[in-house]
């Protein structure tokens, strides 16, 4: 059996201020832009979002019947929730260092990388043998704990990838062995 399951990244919030380690609405620009992305989609028999708003708007913009995947959710970023990076860098200087070089590292006393890849690990691994051309429209942290499982690679890897909005990764299983292709919906 084989499970075809491509994820795509939610559009950011509003790109002209810095990123808060929160859920923040789409912009009106990143609005448009999965409203155009929409049409080049091409049909999924299951599709499925991550909680947040961002997520739901951008299945929304994209015109897409969607069902509500927890384990899809972003990072549980403890008391770092609605600051900026900037701010925590500021404030807690050791902590930002911790996190981004320490897989096991959870200074904000919420959710490890290590803690979400192995949630990521699990979701992959319990997807049924036969889901065929799935969808999964999530956050750009999910999709990396995704790649990290899916390439074998260490978990350190994890801040090494980047994941744009509206870029699609698709993941094939076949016989146990993952094999991954990325792309981009073209507009």
């Amino acid at each position: 059996m084989t499970i075809c399951l491509t994820l795509l990244c939610a559009i950011a919030g509003d790109d002209t201020s810095e990123a808060i380690f929160d859920d923040d609405a789409l912009s009106e620009r990143g609005l448009s832009e999965a409203d155009a992305t929409g049409a080049a989609l091409p049909r999924y028999s299951v599709a499925v979002r991550a909680p947040s708003t961002r997520c739901a708007q951008t299945a929304h913009a994209l015109a897409l019947e969607t069902t509500l995947e927890p384990a899809l959710r972003d990072f549980d970023y403890g008391k770092w929730r609605g600051r900026t990076a900037a701010e925590v860098a500021a404030t807690d200087p050791y902590g930002f260092s911790a996190w981004l070089t320490d897989p096991d590292a959870t200074p904000h006393g919420g959710e490890s990388v290590r803690q979400l890849c192995q949630r990521i690990m699990h979701w992959l691994n319990s997807l049924p043998p036969d889901m065929d051309r799935a969808l999964a429209i999530t956050e750009p942290a999910v999709i990396r704990a995704a790649l990290v499982h899916a390439l074998s690679a260490p978990v350190r890897a994890f801040w090494h990838l980047k994941v744009p909005p509206l870029s699609t990764v698709s993941f094939t299983s076949c016989a146990g062995r993952w094999h991954v292709r990325l792309g981009r919906v073209t507009l």
